[in-house]
């Protein structure tokens, strides 16, 4: 199956690191809920991306496009760098005394367990089926991961706001790559869907289960790591209202950004290229420390 969209954009994995001595637990100055909110992002990021390579690997024998297998080796790599930067951040939470272990456990038995090589609970699904539904839920979760992408390019409040420098860099050139493979993981669930007649009902099943889980997953580590966080000593507990404060000062993206995300990707007529500027994105990773710092490296390897 050949695609609408071609950019000729290379996607690139950059290999970026970030130094995390100097960065507090509370990122945002004063705004423990927009920290933690946004925190969650580490929590569920280094086994979901790992999950996200997997599948793939497992679907490369199916894709028959050129132009798309190049796409997916981009991903597969900006995905694995992304895997391993923010497990990084979860070992800095817990050097701060924020153990996330008994989070991080159960987040590793939804991608391990239930949604491993083999369906779950005897369910009846063939091997191709299966791997079909997972690529479904993939291309859903990179929906929301776009939109996200894209308002944090967009988040100058959060600039006002005095966040750590490093973080808001590890944000942003995350959220930059989000935006520039924006479209991978649609086109390669449509790719692996051929003609089959079903691919379009597939689609609305995966976000139809993505986007209640994933509103799960992120209130209950919100409510789990301002629970445990040692410099709060349990004097805050995670509520809407100081989540919408949040929103209002610009530090989160609002529900309505969120959900308006849903319809969009239920069009039959939809593709991802749709969503955030590509040229927002690459003119960020152009100016990002880190990713600076990342080619740089590689510009002084080659020359030695």
């Amino acid at each position: 199956m050949k695609h609408r969209y071609r950019s000729g954009h290379a996607i690139t994995p950059r290999r970026v690191s970030f130094d995390w001595d100097a960065t507090p637990l509370h990122w945002i100055p004063d705004e423990p809920t927009a920290t933690h909110v946004i925190n969650v992002l580490h929590l569920l990021l280094p086994a979901g991306e790992r999950w996200f390579v997997k599948v793939f690997k497992e679907a490369l024998p199916l894709v028959d496009d050129k132009e798309l297998l190049k796409d997916v080796k981009g991903f597969m790599g900006q995905e694995a760098t992304h895997s391993v930067q923010h497990a990084y951040v979860l070992e800095h939470l817990a050097h701060q005394g924020l153990d996330t272990t008994a989070y991080t456990r159960r987040v590793d038995f939804l991608f391990d367990a239930l949604l491993g090589e083999r369906p779950p609970l005897g369910l009846p699904l063939s091997g191709r089926e299966w791997l079909r539904f997972r690529l479904s839920v993939i291309a859903a979760v990179e929906q929301f991961t776009a939109v996200l992408g894209n308002w944090v390019l967009h988040a100058d409040d959060l600039d006002r706001a005095g966040p750590d420098p490093v973080m808001l860099d590890l944000l942003r050139w995350h959220g930059a790559e989000e935006v520039e493979h924006r479209s991978v993981a649609f086109d390669m669930y449509e790719h692996c869907g051929g003609e089959d007649p079903g691919r379009y009902a597939r689609r609305v099943v995966g976000m139809l289960i993505t986007a209640p889980v994933l509103t799960y997953l992120w209130m209950w580590g919100s409510a789990y790591l301002i629970r445990h966080d040692p410099q709060l000593a349990g004097r805050l507990r995670y509520s809407l209202r100081e989540h919408n404060k949040a929103v209002r000062k610009g530090l989160l993206p609002s529900s309505r950004q969120l959900g308006a995300a849903v319809p969009r990707y239920l069009r039959r007529s939809y593709h991802p290229t749709q969503e955030g500027s590509l040229r927002r994105a690459v003119d960020y990773l152009a100016t990002s420390p880190a990713a600076r710092a990342a080619a740089g490296a590689i510009g002084r390897a080659a020359l030695s």
